[in-house]
């Protein structure tokens, strides 16, 4: 069958709704997990019920390998192709994943999904770049970024509610039409980006080369591995959660609109940060978040200490909550930039490899965290406070292995 091939340029606010629709995947396929994932550990592992947290670090496995590969793939034989291949393979480890009976067939599944979302996190960036640059180029990505914000708010009450009408089973069902409503769009109103005559053939060569420079530049690697430590509590974050408020405070059900509040808190760290970063630097406000949430960590540590009655005991938990989310917003894209900043010669492979690295490091260093639950939010916190103090250690250092660089 031929598919028909739109020739002309999308309008822009269609273009932004599409991108950010892409964008949108890697975030929704996490959130509106997490109100089934105690459920899932019961039913599926019922002698580890912690293995359900899985379900969310074993994905973003899958997203940090698919990374690597999506760049320099869709850079040879352009973005449409390699983006519609991606989502079959997210719809597929969707459907494969609805009809598991085991916790290690549904992680399997998982594991291919997020290979899958790969392709729509790393291209529709790509994408942005074909058609943009510069200012314009900035001007697309932060209406982006707008709209992207209000997924993590809403996508665990659309979980909630799909569970509560039928089980947690039907939420790959919406992952399924997720994907293919992004197709079906993709196909029918986007032209292809980057025409053939733009194209860079594929090259093991060229890739194992990027890796190596990329790990033995030290002003590239401190801040990749900083990325690590950063992304590592949020990891372990969304896979404790929803245990945590089922059994530790009692609230299950209102989970979805407590992470929602969250997540507008943490988007709200991207705003303040555009604001910031001109005067005071990205490795200033880097820097100051790591030591901000190494603080505040070890401060409710020494509160949980104490036996804080109900509900001043969830009211202090709520907050170092939110504060800990805003902090991790205010590292994330000072850090990529810090990391790409001397790779401007190869930014493509080289966002590729930073983006991979950094999260496949970071499930690495968030599994142990996520599956030393015991019941109380205490490894989760410990886990935090070690993961910003290290961080922090690396942003220090970064004055001497680092040369400082206009743009920082």
């Amino acid at each position: 069958m031929n598919w028909p091939q739109p020739t002309r340029p999308l309008r822009f606010g269609e273009f932004v709704a599409l991108m950010a629709l892409m964008m949108s995947s890697v975030a929704f396929s996490i959130d509106a997990m997490l109100p089934a994932l105690p459920t899932i550990g019961d039913q599926l592992s019922p002698d580890a019920p912690q293995k359900g947290q899985l379900v969310i670090t074993i994905f973003v496995l899958g997203l940090g390998l698919g990374t690597l590969i999506c760049g320099p793939v869709s850079d040879a034989y352009g973005r449409k192709s390699v983006l519609l291949v991606g989502i079959t393979a997210y719809i597929t480890g969707a459907l494969i994943a609805m009809q598991a009976q085991s916790i290690d067939g549904l992680l399997a599944a998982r594991f291919l999904q997020g290979l899958g979302a790969a392709a729509p996190r790393v291209i529709a960036t790509a994408m942005v770049r074909d058609m943009y640059e510069g200012r314009a180029m900035a001007r697309v990505t932060s209406i982006i970024m707008t709209l992207f914000i209000l997924v993590p708010a809403i996508a665990p009450s659309v979980g909630a509610v799909i569970i509560w009408i039928a089980d947690w089973r039907a939420v790959f069902l919406a992952f399924v039409a997720f994907g293919l409503i992004g197709a079906a769009w993709l196909m029918l109103r986007q032209p292809e980006s980057l025409p053939p005559e733009r194209r860079r053939a594929l090259s093991l060569r060229n890739i194992g080369a990027a890796v190596a420079e990329i790990t033995t530049t030290p002003a590239v690697m401190i801040y990749v591995v900083a990325l690590v430590f950063a992304f590592a509590p949020m990891f372990a974050w969304l896979s404790n959660l929803p245990m945590i408020f089922a059994d530790v405070y009692d609230r299950a059900a209102s989970f979805p609109l407590w992470f929602g509040i969250t997540a507008l808190v943490a988007g709200s760290a991207s705003v303040v940060n555009a604001k910031l970063v001109m005067r005071l630097g990205m490795k200033r406000i880097a820097t100051a978040a790591f030591l901000w949430q190494a603080v505040v960590s070890l401060l409710f540590l020494a509160l949980l200490q104490f036996d804080l009655p109900a509900p001043w005991d969830f009211a202090f938990f709520f907050a170092f909550m939110c504060s800990a989310f805003f902090a991790i917003g205010l590292t994330f894209g000072n850090l990529n930039a810090l990391a790409l900043q001397p790779l401007g010669h190869m930014a493509g492979v080289g966002a590729s490899v930073v983006q991979s690295l950094s999260t496949v490091g970071s499930v690495m260093v968030a599994i142990p965290i996520s599956l030393a639950y015991n019941g109380t939010p205490i490894p989760l916190i410990t886990g935090m406070a070690l993961c910003a103090c290290t961080a922090l250690a690396l942003m220090i250092a970064a004055r001497r292995l680092a040369p400082e660089l206009p743009a920082e």
